[in-house]
């Protein structure tokens, strides 16, 4: 029993440390002058959740079945929001800045 709670821990430990590296390389691509490469990892996480979906298995009823695939849309799409929002907020950050230099250059 002690060994696979050690090994939970150890797991979770480096599911947080690749989830950190994650949000630094996004906002490192976010920061780059053209705007494509903070793009990268928000498509690979919405192809990835697309991925999902074809993972759910039939259930018999329809109904059952649209309701299956919306929520795994929906789960498998809060990273792919959360990076987008770290893109969106990184973004906004650069353009006033450079307007702010553009209005100092016009200032002098």
């Amino acid at each position: 029993m002690e060994i696979a709670s050690g090994t939970i821990m150890l797991l979770l430990l480096a599911l947080l440390i690749f989830a950190v590296g994650g949000i630094l390389l996004q906002i490192f691509l976010s920061r780059r002058e053209s705007k494509w490469p903070g793009l990268v990892l928000p498509l690979l996480t919405f192809l990835t959740s697309l991925l999902n979906v074809l993972a759910v298995a039939d259930t018999g009823s329809v109904s059952q079945n649209v309701l299956l695939v919306l929520t795994t849309l929906l789960i498998g799409n809060i990273p792919t929001l959360v990076l987008l929002a770290i893109y969106w907020a990184v973004r906004e950050k650069r353009r006033v800045k450079a307007q702010m230099d553009r209005m100092n250059i016009d200032d002098l």
